[in-house]
């Protein structure tokens, strides 16, 4: 299975003024499994360190943080030899141990000619937590599930996803059924590693539910294990409330759907431990929609997303066969997979900032707002293709934007200023933007 961050890790070890690495994700996304390649593929060896119950670590990053005495213990752990320059030290499940977090700071400062990767599932709470960390001392990159373009690639599509990279939209309309076909697909599987590999192998969409459900249990349990037991039920609560706010026409979250008569206060520190666990995407809603966003981000609006389209489906018990008929895929549960879907596209865009638009009223909605640091984007999307957007219309005529885009199941069409991206393209949007207004 091939995963594109591989290249940017290719990039890291390259890097002259290279620091440890951190990669974030979610549980079960493949951090380890990529750790491991990136060994494999870009070094003469690799020592992985699994951190979780592993006391002997534990130990010895408890005596001293001094680098040239954790990688002494480390050679007596591995039994291997530690080259500088041709040994990955990949350390995992590195929140259980703060201690050997802390010491990546004195890699960095005293000992930055190792190459050293770290992953853990709960990173991110770990380090809301007050962790001891080495601000400024490591480099990061997020792993999410498999985009659209690498589900094409694990299940055997390698030419179709080409096309997608290199935007040949004149080959990508030719084949436009076909693509539409792979996206009802990809909306059944998703981008879980497992869940891919298992439906490339087999083409069996009945176990790929079974393994959805897996992985949805196993966060659950990852609740009551690492949460703070005063809000594991909260979190129970607004975990399963995401895809009936999702089913709504107004997809803004609404906390009293998660408990009548709950508030946002209730809840802050349920959503804030989702977020950071990789779990759900939070996107803001904005009030205007000038450079920079984040100026004008209305902090109490905001819609929640999962971190899979597949993850969602099977949570919000739709059948395989009924997502298999035709177009009834993209008018079942409101429109709710084909945003998720949009949405986890965008987020794997890290040069994209990503909110939402409505006016005072909440009379016209545009469903993301994205700006690249120089243009702000309106993207409005369409789960069929029915392209009558009065929201946008609305939008374009009061503020002028440079670019607008509308994605839909219609093929690649580019009218003055609108761009119609099909949703199996969302992937190159940034690159679309970026091409389009520099020309």
């Amino acid at each position: 299975m091939y995963r594109q961050l591989i290249e940017a890790l290719k990039a890291w070890k390259a890097k002259l003024n290279r620091k440890p690495l951190i990669i974030e994700g979610a549980r079960q996304v493949g951090k380890t499994w990529l750790m491991k390649e990136f060994g494999r593929v870009a070094y003469k060896d690799s020592i992985y360190i699994n951190f979780d119950a592993n006391p002997q670590m534990e130990t010895l990053f408890a005596k001293s943080l001094d680098a040239q005495h954790i990688l002494a213990g480390i050679e007596l752990y591995s039994g291997k030899k530690v080259d500088p320059e041709n040994t990955l030290l990949i350390f995992d499940e590195v929140q259980e141990v703060p201690r050997a977090l802390s010491s990546l700071k004195y890699f960095c400062e005293n000992a930055p000619q190792y190459h050293i990767v770290c992953a853990g599932s709960l990173l991110g709470v770990a380090l809301h937590q007050g962790t001891s960390f080495p601000v400024g001392k490591v480099d990061f990159l997020k792993l999410a599930p498999l985009s659209f373009v690498e589900f094409l690639q694990a299940v055997g599509q390698e030419n179709f996803a080409n096309q997608l990279l290199q935007q040949n939209y004149v080959m990508t309309n030719s084949f436009h059924d076909v693509y539409t076909e792979w996206l009802r697909k990809y909306y059944i599987v998703g981008g879980m590693p497992e869940a891919v590999q298992y439906f490339a192998d087999t083409g069996d969409f009945t176990e790929v539910r079974a393994i959805q459900r897996r992985i949805l249990n196993a966060y659950e349990q990852d609740f009551s294990k690492h949460a703070p037991s005063e809000i594991v039920p909260r979190l129970r609560m607004l975990w399963h409330s995401v895809p009936s706010q999702l089913a709504k026409e107004n997809k803004k979250f609404i906390y009293g759907l998660v408990r009548e008569g709950a508030r946002a206060k209730e809840y802050e520190t349920a959503l804030m431990w989702l977020t950071d666990c990789g779990l759900l995407h939070k996107v803001s809603r904005i009030s205007t929609p000038k450079i920079p966003l984040l100026a004008y981000e209305d902090l109490k609006a905001f819609k929640l997303f999962l971190l899979d389209v597949g993850l969602l489906g099977c949570m919000a018990g739709l059948s395989e066969q009924l997502l298999l008929n035709g177009s009834q895929l993209f008018v079942e549960f409101k429109g709710a997979l084909t945003e998720q879907f949009v949405l986890q596209q965008l987020k794997l865009q890290e040069q994209l900032n990503i909110y939402y638009y409505t006016n005072e009223r909440s009379t016209a909605e545009i469903d993301f707002v994205i700006d690249n640091g120089f243009s702000v984007v309106p993207v409005e999307v369409k789960a069929e293709t029915n392209n009558k957007a009065k929201s946008l219309k609305t939008y374009m005529d009061k503020f002028q934007p440079q670019l607008a885009l509308r994605v839909s199941m219609n093929q690649y069409r580019k009218d003055d200023n609108l761009i119609n991206l099909p949703l199996y393209a969302v992937n190159q949007m940034a690159e679309v933007v970026q091409t389009t207004l520099q020309n």
